[in-house]
């Protein structure tokens, strides 16, 4: 069984998708371009442009992102306009006609791909994604396993608590936490302050996985990314019933620069914890950048196989957002059939058994029909 970590459906992202307004879900759109791989262009010549204009230098919380009129374009394109100037990021692939990705069109991807079951992750540009998350994963059960989000900085106010309850009775069987939604509070508070406590709690009571993206809030370098892995394994082992998957994995520019893993010593005591998976994700990020079938992307799998085991390693994709590198059989392919140096029970692991160890999933899909 394939088993893919990381997947998304959504909503038409010109509407609220969730969350109290339209223009909040703007806001979090935006704060999500400020660093992506994406890349940015002027509208009137196609000249490539940074992603920087959509920020003020310097200030990395929501009160730094300008006033720049965000819009939800045509063809995977988020518009935009500065100085009366137009610009637009290819944030999504250029075949997506309109921003929108119900759960049929995952569906069918994942049918012509060869994936049996995806998680379906909730980060906020997405839309506040408990209900839709829930409801493919109602209509679904053998296909999908929907992760829930609340609103993390505020995660210990009765408000917030009273959502991750819904969203645990509506079924959701895992967590997304995001600490990019903590600009939006002006990274006021660290994630592992004690006033968290109960909310870390509930999920431990519930058994709930936790799907953990760590960007290097608040000054995106690595001493803060460092400082986040302190963070995390503070709470990790204050909640050591907990599963861990790290989103997205290890970042290749602060510890791959030559091409080979190189942990500092904080990090590693972070990543070897026995209740942490990583995500193996490349080509979102450097599909750009490195051409199929990604050998330096297969480098960096051998050498992290070899430094903790396939046993922690799980395999995600972030469809449908990839495709403007690869396809989705492509992003499958560049572990399944490249990957040589894997044993078959090593890419088992690594491409479905590990997570399915994680939910159970094979167990559900037997008690369940098709």
């Amino acid at each position: 069984m394939i088993v893919d970590s990381h997947a998304h459906i959504f909503q038409h992202w010109a509407g609220a998708c969730g969350h109290p307004s339209r223009e909040t879900h703007l806001r979090f759109i935006q704060k999500v371009l400020t660093r992506p791989a994406a890349r940015v262009f002027r509208a009137r010549d196609g000249e490539e442009i940074t992603g920087a204009l959509l920020f003020h230098e310097g200030d990395n919380s929501w009160a730094g992102l300008k006033d720049v009129n965000l819009r939800v374009g045509l063809y995977g394109q988020l518009d935009f306009t500065l100085d009366g100037v137009d610009y637009y990021v290819q944030y999504m692939p250029v075949g997506m006609q309109q921003i929108v990705a119900p759960p049929e069109l995952m569906l069918a991807q994942m049918i012509y791909a060869g994936v049996d079951h995806c998680i379906l992750q909730a980060g906020g540009g997405y839309g506040a994604m408990n209900d839709y998350n829930a409801y493919a994963q109602q209509q679904y059960p053998n296909r999908f396993t929907g992760l829930l989000n609340i609103d993390e900085p505020r995660a210990d106010t009765d408000g917030v608590l009273a959502e991750l309850d819904r969203a645990h009775r509506l079924g959701l069987r895992g967590v997304y936490y995001g600490l990019e939604t903590f600009a939006r509070y002006g990274f006021d508070v660290d994630f592992n302050d004690r006033r968290f406590d109960v909310f870390w709690s509930m999920l431990d009571r519930w058994r709930l996985p936790v799907f953990i993206e760590a960007p290097p809030i608040p000054d995106y370098d690595e001493k803060s990314y460092r400082k986040n892995m302190v963070r995390l394994k503070d709470v990790i082992e204050r909640f050591a019933s907990i599963r861990w998957v790290l989103v997205m994995g290890p970042p290749v520019r602060y510890f791959a620069r030559d091409g080979r893993w190189r942990f500092p010593d904080d990090v590693m005591a972070t990543y070897r914890l026995d209740n942490l998976w990583l995500e193996v994700m490349f080509p979102i990020t450097w599909g750009g950048v490195w051409e199929y079938p990604y050998p330096e992307a297969q480098a960096l799998i051998r050498d992290v196989r070899d430094t903790f085991g396939a046993s922690k390693l799980i395999w995600g994709s972030d469809m449908p957002n990839v495709e403007r590198f690869c396809t989705y059989t492509q992003c499958v392919d560049y572990v399944r059939r490249h990957c040589t140096f894997l044993t078959a029970q090593e890419k088992g692991r690594i491409l479905g058994g590990n997570l399915d160890d994680i939910f159970g999933l094979s167990e559900r899909s037997a008690s369940r029909p098709c």
